[in-house]
Formats: structure tokens, sequence, C-alpha cells
């Protein structure tokens, strides 16, 4: 079997990395989000001559996501809207605004609706197969910090510990009836002690994961019953042992994404390491060497075969003036056949 294979992408953006999308396969189109107010957007297979086009934005974009094929694109900024993106035509049209930042967007590809999340401590739910429809504002009970998609499922991770999760089919019934009010198809209490840094939803539509600003990481499922909530369970990760022997260094866990074919996951964190986990069998698989800078976003290609990690300073470093700028990355990890295979797979 050939060696897997890593390169970085160029050039890179101009300041720190916020999100990294690919489209949905077989596509290896990638877009990455800056603070440097660009959306980039990248043929992931190819190291050299990769960019293929930017899109200039009035604020820092904090997230992106696909819609429904490669051409099609949203994103959340500090300018408090959410866009849609022509990735052909460069074209740009704002869905809604929010009353500050939107901190994430995530797409439902089987319902057609797009969610943001903003620090206005608000949703807004849209529906996108629908130009005239007006998008519904869903009040929150705290600012959120992370939001993700399953085939059936929202989840939103907020301060205090809050996780909402929200049905979409709920959501869908709610724009055929006309109606504005939905409530959460359940709340949770986050198993992590510390703010949740990420959220990301398993392929398979039983549950989620979600990371903290204090190196841990908890896998949890959604079906509600006693047997399926013992199973969930919490890990330490990323830490180092302190150079004086006294205890550990603790990174935030910036970065969660589940690989959609084997069903494992990749996490990356401010001690510049991506990690796979095997969520069944409770087990790391693999720490890939230490990057230059803190792992600020991870996805996996639509196929499987690539790990996309974006890279640059972590806040947690300290420094009064924090800039990205000549030190973000984006590499490119081409997967060997069985690199993210569990344990117990066939």
């Amino acid at each position: 079997m050939a060696p897997a294979t890593q390169y970085e992408l160029s050039p890179p953006p101009g300041d720190a990395v916020s999100s990294i999308a690919f489209a949905p396969a077989p596509s290896t189109k990638l877009l990455v989000s800056s603070w440097d107010k660009k959306l980039y957007s990248y043929d992931a297979s190819k190291p050299e001559s990769s960019l293929l086009q930017t899109y200039e934005h009035k604020a820092p974009v904090l997230d992106v996501c696909f819609g429904d094929d490669e051409n099609d694109a949203f994103t959340a900024g500090m300018d408090w809207v959410v866009n849609r993106i022509n990735l052909e035509s460069g074209e740009m049209t704002a869905l809604s605004k929010h009353a500050a930042p939107v901190r994430c967007v995530a797409y439902s590809k089987s319902h057609g609706v797009l969610v943001s999340a903003s620090w206005d401590c608000s949703l807004n739910l849209h529906n996108i197969r629908d130009p005239s429809s007006t998008p519904i504002r869903v009040p929150l009970p705290a600012k959120p910090h992370a939001l993700a998609a399953s085939s059936s499922k929202i989840v939103v991770a907020m301060t205090g510990r809050i996780i909402n999760i929200y049905d979409l089919q709920a959501i869908q019934t709610l724009f055929s009836s006309g109606g504005s009010e939905i409530k959460p198809w359940q709340q949770r209490e986050s198993s992590l002690r510390y703010l949740t840094r990420a959220v990301a939803c398993m392929p398979t539509d039983a549950g989620y994961a979600t990371s903290s600003i204090e190196g841990r990481v908890a896998v949890e499922w959604f079906e509600d019953t006693a047997e399926s909530q013992a199973r969930k369970y919490a890990f330490k990760c990323h830490r180092q042992a302190a150079p004086d022997g006294d205890g550990d260094i603790v990174y935030p866990v910036n970065a969660l994404v589940f690989h959609p074919v084997h069903g494992t996951f990749a996490s990356g964190g401010g001690d510049g390491t991506v990690a796979l986990w095997d969520a069944e069998a409770k087990r790391r698989l693999k720490q890939y060497q230490r990057f230059p800078n803190s792992i600020a976003a991870l996805d996996f290609s639509g196929d499987g075969k690539y790990l996309a990690i974006g890279v640059c300073p972590g806040f947690q470093t300290g420094q009064e003036d924090y800039t990205g700028a000549g030190q973000t990355s984006v590499f490119i990890r081409e997967l060997g056949e069985n690199e993210a295979k569990g344990k117990g797979a066939k």
C-alpha cells in the first residue's frame, strides 16, 4: 500500500483560519474562511496551483458551509450577515442579518434548511429551496459557540454548558405550515465542565461529539433511553506533560470532524496535533506529527480520502497583538486506504 502523502495549499490565507469545508463528494473543492475578510476556494487535490478564487467580505468570515453542490456556499461573519455565494459567478446575496456577529452556519441537504447561529443569542432558519420564504428567528437561552447538522438533527452548543438539539423535520414542517415558533427536540447539559469549543455529528445520525477549551472530548447519542445514555463518555486529550513534571499542560480542542465512511473522528488541538479516534472502541487510532501552530479547523472530503487541516497561532498563546498573518497554513493529508478505519471494522 502506498504511504499517505501530505502537502500544503498555496497561497495560504492572509490571516487566521476560522473554518474549513469540503464540497459534497466527489468534488475536491475546499473552502477556507479567514479573519482577513476573505473566503478562499482551493482544489485540494492539486498541491501546485491549488487556489481557484477568493471572495471578499466586509468583515472577518467566521464560518462557511456548502449548499446542495460544489458551486453553492454560505458564510457567517463579523458583519452580522448570513451570505449565500454562487462560487461560479462570485455573486453574493445576503440571506438574513442578525443583531451581532454570526458565529456558525450549517446546512441540511436532506431538508434544504440552512441554520445560522449568532452571538445575539438566536438562530435564523432559512428555507433555501423557497427563495420567497422569510427566515424564522429562534431565540436561544445563551450565546452559541458551535453548531453541527446530521441528516435529521441540528446540535447547538452554548455558554453555560447548554446543548439544544432541534429536529429538522419539525423545522421543515414549520416552514410549510407558516409557523414561527419551534422548541428544541431536546435540551441537555454538556458532559464537559468547561466551555464547548466544537461539535460534530456522526454520519450514521446516531449522535455527536463535543470538545472543550480544557482538553476533553465527549461522545453522546441522540436516543434518549437509559441504555443509550449510559453509553456516553468523555476523555482527556491534547495534553502534554509539564516540563517540571508537575501535571499536564492542557490545550483547547478547537476542531472535530467525523469520517464520512468509517465513522471514526479527528480532533485538532491548541497543541498543534491532530488525532484520529474510534468512537465505538473508545480508543485513539493515530496521532500525527506536530504542526507548526495550533489546529484551528478540520474537515474530511466527502469521499473520506482527504483530511484538510487549518493551522494558525491560537489565541491561548496570550499575545496582546494577535495576528495569524504569515503564520497560517492549510495542509491536505491524502489518507491511506485503512488509515481512518476503526479497529473493529471489517
